[in-house]
């Protein structure tokens, strides 16, 4: 697994009119090829009277999987620049569909390269983007006496609370990375007097919105 990575968040659509042809981004992640598949499927049957529906996808920790389907569009001219833009602004795990209904001018090789390009970067940024990094979820167990302190100082930190758990106990679950570990138990056990219990939890992605260009 990879300990940090980029992707897009779940689902967005944008619409962009070039020319008087409509250009419409569908864009969602997808971790497996059979998902992107599925995705660009159900966007052709929703847009079954659409000039085109091009597609790209980049799917893999080592990017191992790409494709690019101009669907009709002159060759090169669709799925290569979708592809590409996934691949500038260095996307993981995402499928993207460009619906085009034509409007009655022709834009030529360049002016389609640009457009599919343009539609693209626009339908990524209205959907957003996230940074994923992999974390261990520790478990800190203290009695309620330790509650405020302990979840005012956690929030105060650079480690992020991911959860408290109200039981006879108050849990408090924290992401943390792996290499800052030993210094959160360190710390955990110095604010507490060592009387926390403490363990580790699972070990999950951590998503954080990200600025997009």
């Amino acid at each position: 697994m990879l300990s940090q990575y980029y992707t897009v968040k779940e689902f967005g659509e944008n619409e962009i009119v070039i020319e008087k042809s409509r250009f419409i981004a569908h864009v969602s992640r997808a971790e497996t090829e059979e998902q992107a598949q599925e995705f660009i499927q159900s966007i052709k049957k929703k847009h079954w009277d659409a000039t085109h529906n091009c597609s790209a996808y980049i799917i893999g920790e080592n990017n191992h999987i790409q494709k690019a389907n101009d669907d009709g569009e002159p060759s090169g001219t669709a799925g290569v620049p979708i592809l590409e833009v996934l691949k500038k602004k260095n996307l993981k795990d995402t499928v993207v569909v460009i619906t085009r209904y034509f409007g009655g001018i022709k834009l030529g090789a360049g002016g389609l390269i640009r457009a599919y390009g343009k539609a693209t970067s626009e339908g990524i940024k209205a959907t957003g983007v996230v940074e994923r990094q992999l974390m261990q979820v520790i478990h800190t167990q203290v009695d309620y006496t330790w509650l405020g302190k302990l979840e005012n100082e956690i929030r105060n930190s650079i480690y992020r609370l991911k959860e408290i758990h109200y039981l006879d106990h108050v849990v408090f679950d924290t992401f943390v990375k792996e290499s800052d570990i030993r210094k959160f138990l360190d710390w955990m056990i110095e604010l507490t007097n060592g009387q926390a219990k403490i363990k580790k939890g699972d070990i999950l992605y951590l998503e954080e919105e990200i600025p997009v260009n």
